[in-house]
């Protein structure tokens, strides 16, 4: 297993002084995702429950939906020329008949938070591989609990605090009360190994939760969201207007802006209690 974080000398300087020191820079490498032999995607993550992202994507991409429909997985040995095993080749062996992911998934390009998704047709592909609706999710969360969840997020991003350098994905309950925290160079790779944890640990569709994400909130990360069956997105920072649509869309709740006691409710509003 690759490391998380390396040691680097740099040149510090502070007030026009300068002086040399070591500083902890997060790990990023390219990790390829196989199913059943045939290559994915590759994308570029932070070393680490890379069982739990692989997982997490092919959730997000309707492939599996849950633990039973997974028979193995493995990291390719002889990944090099060599035969040496780096730890960032693995396949996912799919339990006998599930389908394979169909060809128009199949990505031969670094996945980044952008995904090359885009516009109506995103929408209606996502909308036809849902499995569980979350429109009719009974969350409701209070405007109070939203606030204290960026401070819980950061808490328990225990690389950040000696990088600096790293996302954070956080699943949380309507009290606020932590169920697992997950970090990654990748916004998109946190929550895919949030919802490959919940996946393996057989708690797919997530009803009742609150994702919150250390960034922006992109409609890639809502509509892995959705694909969980998690009601309730919130961000510290924007969302695009194709996340606020995909959440109208789905029936989720999106916050973004959430910073102290400020937030903006994008879509969903009815899960957000006020108190006046």
């Amino acid at each position: 297993m690759g490391r998380v974080t390396v040691r680097d000398k740099v040149l510090r300087v502070r007030d026009g002084v300068a002086g040399e020191r070591v500083d902890t820079l997060v790990v990023e490498e390219p990790l390829e995702i196989r199913v059943d032999g045939a290559a994915l995607t590759v994308t570029m993550r932070t070393p680490g429950a890379d069982f739990d992202l692989a997982t997490g994507f092919l959730v997000g991409e309707g492939v599996v939906a849950s633990a039973e429909e997974v028979a193995a997985i493995r990291y390719c040995a002889g990944a090099t020329e060599d035969g040496v095993n780096t730890y960032n080749v693995l396949d996912v062996s799919l339990a006998p008949g599930v389908p394979r992911p169909d060809a128009s998934l199949e990505r031969n390009f670094y996945t980044t938070s952008s995904c090359g998704l885009c516009g109506k047709a995103s929408l209606d592909a996502v909308r036809t591989r849902a499995r569980w609706p979350v429109e009719g999710d009974g969350l409701r969360v209070s405007a109070r609990t939203l606030a204290l969840l960026p401070d819980r997020l950061r808490s328990a991003q225990r690389v950040f605090d000696r990088t600096g350098g790293l996302h954070a994905a956080g699943l949380f309950t309507a009290d606020g009360e932590p169920l697992a925290v997950r970090e990654d160079v990748g916004r998109h790779n946190a929550v895919d190994k949030l919802v490959g944890w919940a996946l393996q640990d057989d708690r797919l569709p997530l009803r009742e939760t609150v994702l919150m994400v250390s960034g922006r909130a992109s409609f890639e990360l809502t509509q892995k969201a959705w694909m969980a069956g998690i009601p309730a997105l919130a961000a510290v920072s924007a969302p695009s207007s194709l996340a606020v649509d995909l959440a109208a869309e789905a029936g989720m709740t999106l916050v973004g802006f959430l910073r102290g006691s400020s937030m903006n409710v994008y879509a969903g509003r009815h899960r957000v209690l006020v108190d006046v």
